[in-house]
């Protein structure tokens, strides 16, 4: 396991139940959206501990009140396709957060990332990303993304990787390769298969989400 205070991993009854029932195949595409999406409004909260607050007066029907509200621009940077199905959760969190799309996907041969979409503007419109990313397997999917948003002008300590489940060799190269970011996951699994797939994991995240799975065999 990494051992750093930039690496939180969630222990909680409610969010390794919600895993159990991700993992199963008899889970069905309605039931893993729910679960993806309710792994992901934890993940969302736990990470967003440390945001500034701003502070303002009010009032209630009975009196005065000093209240607050979150300081940063937040945006949200979901991965193609999967990330989508945390996406809703996070805009649930952060109503006003600006969306941006990367496309990344895994090259089947070589495992490398190959980069096919970037919906960023020129320069950053907000002063904080969650990076969205149900699965970190062998971490370059990850490590493109981060890479990307660190190009476009984004401070590294201003970045939140949240992901569903990770192996511990993805983990471990993320964190590696970009210490400065914060990583926020619900569980880590110990081992890859020879072909980049986490185990025993959750199979094709994208697939299972849009119930797609059953395509590939035609």
């Amino acid at each position: 396991m990494v051992a750093s205070d930039k690496v939180h991993v969630l222990k909680h009854p409610l969010v390794n139940a919600r895993l159990s029932k991700l993992r199963q195949m008899s889970t069905t595409g309605k039931e893993f959206r729910e679960g993806i999406r309710d792994i992901s409004t934890i993940l969302g909260i736990e990470a967003s501990r440390d945001l500034e607050e701003e502070t303002f007066s009010g009032e209630t029907p009975v009196g005065p009140f000093t209240g607050s509200v979150i300081k940063p621009k937040i945006g949200l940077t979901p991965i193609l396709r999967a990330g989508m199905g945390m996406t809703d959760a996070l805009l649930e969190l952060f109503p006003a957060a600006r969306v941006y799309h990367l496309g990344i996907y895994r090259e089947k041969v070589s495992l490398q990332p190959v980069e096919y979409y970037a919906k960023l503007p020129p320069n950053p419109t907000v002063d904080e990303v969650f990076l969205l990313d149900p699965l970190i397997a062998t971490g370059g999917t990850a490590c493109a993304a981060l890479n990307m948003i660190l190009e476009w002008g984004i401070p590294v300590n201003k970045i939140k990787l949240l992901c569903v489940l990770a192996s511990q060799d993805g983990l471990s190269r993320v964190h590696k390769e970009y210490p400065g970011v914060e990583i926020w996951v619900s569980a880590v699994d110990p081992h890859l298969t020879p072909n980049g797939l986490i185990s025993p994991g959750l199979g094709d995240t994208g697939d299972r989400l849009y119930n797609t799975l059953k395509d590939k065999a035609l």
